[in-house]
C-alpha cells in the first residue's frame, strides 16, 4: 500500500507541476474537471446521486464550469452572482420537480458547489495574480507537505491521539510534524527560488510562515473531510487515485488551504 501510495504521489506531483507551468487555459480546464469529479464523489457519498445523474448533479457541475469561466474571463464584479446564479438555477430545480429531491440533496448540492468548486478555484485565481508561479506552489507545499511530514512523523513518535474519534491515526506529534515540515519547505523553496519571487523584500522566514499557517489550515480541511466521511459511513470517497481514494481524498486539505493563501498572496504581496 505504501508503495502504491507513493508512486500515485509521484505521479500526481508531475501531473500538477505540468498543468501549473502550462497555465492558461489548460489549468482552468484541469480545475473544472477536478471539481466536477470532486462533487459527483461528494454527490454520490451523500445521496445527491442515485444511482444515476439527475438533473440537480447537472446543474451543480454546470454552475462550476460558468463559475470558472467567469472569474477567468469577467471582471470580479462578476464572481458573486455567477455564484448566486448556480444557486437559482438548483433551486428552480428543487422547486418545479418537487417533491423529487429532499432538503437534504438540494443542501448537498449547493454546499458541493461551493465547498469544492469555489474553493478550489482559488488555485487558479492565485495563479493569475502577479507572481501567481511561485505563490501557487505554496498550497501544495502547505497541504501535500504537511500531510507528507505529519504521516512520517506519526509513524515514527505519534503517541497522542488528536482527534480519535475522526481519524484514530492522526497523533498531536504528527500534527506538529507537518506544520513544521511544511514551514520548513517553505523557507527551502523560497530561498531556492528567489528569482520569482514577488515580493523580493520578503525573507523565507515569511514563507516559513505563511506555509506554517496554510497548514494548520489544510489540517482542518483533512479532518473536515473525514468528518463528513464518518457521517456517510465511507472509508473513501473514489478509487481514482491509487493508496489515495478519490480526488477528495486527495484534496481535502488543498480546499481548504487554497483560499488561505490566497488571501494572504493579495494582503502580503
Amino acid at each position: 500500500m505504501f508503495k502504491t501510495r507513493l508512486i500515485s504521489g509521484i505521479v500526481l506531483v508531475i501531473l500538477a507541476l505540468a498543468t501549473i507551468i502550462c497555465s492558461g487555459p489548460v489549468l482552468l480546464v484541469t480545475l473544472i474537471g477536478v471539481s466536477c469529479i470532486g462533487m459527483q464523489e461528494l454527490y454520490r457519498a451523500a445521496g445527491v446521486h442515485e444511482g444515476k445523474t439527475n438533473g440537480l448533479e447537472i446543474a451543480g457541475y454546470l454552475a462550476v464550469v460558468i463559475y470558472y469561466l467567469t472569474i477567468a474571463y469577467l471582471p470580479v464584479s462578476y464572481h458573486l452572482p455567477a455564484v448566486i446564479l448556480g444557486v437559482l438555477v438548483m433551486m428552480c430545480i428543487f422547486v418545479f420537480t418537487y417533491p423529487k429531491y429532499q432538503n437534504k440533496q438540494i443542501m448537498t448540492a449547493f454546499f458541493g458547489m461551493v465547498y469544492v468548486g469555489v474553493m478550489l478555484s482559488y488555485i487558479y485565481q492565485t495563479r493569475v495574480l502577479p507572481g501567481g508561479a511561485f505563490l501557487v506552489w505554496l498550497i501544495f507545499l502547505c497541504s501535500w507537505g504537511c500531510d507528507t511530514c505529519a504521516y512520517c512523523v506519526g509513524v515514527l513518535i505519534g503517541k497522542h491521539k488528536m482527534a480519535p474519534v475522526l481519524s484514530p491515526k492522526k497523533s498531536i506529534e504528527g500534527a506538529v510534524g507537518g506544520v513544521l515540515g511544511a514551514a520548513l519547505l517553505g523557507a527551502i523553496y523560497a530561498a531556492a527560488t528567489g528569482a520569482y519571487n514577488p515580493n523580493p523584500a520578503h525573507t523565507p522566514l515569511i514563507y516559513a510562515i505563511i506555509c506554517g499557517v496554510g497548514a494548520l489550515v489544510s489540517m482542518v480541511g483533512d479532518l473536515a473531510a473525514s468528518a463528513i466521511k464518518r457521517q456517510e459511513n465511507i472509508k473513501d470517497y473514489g478509487t481514482l487515485i491509487p493508496g489515495h481514494g478519490g480526488i477528495l481524498d486527495r484534496f481535502d486539505s488543498v480546499i481548504f488551504t487554497a483560499p488561505v493563501i490566497y488571501a494572504l498572496a493579495i494582503t502580503l504581496m
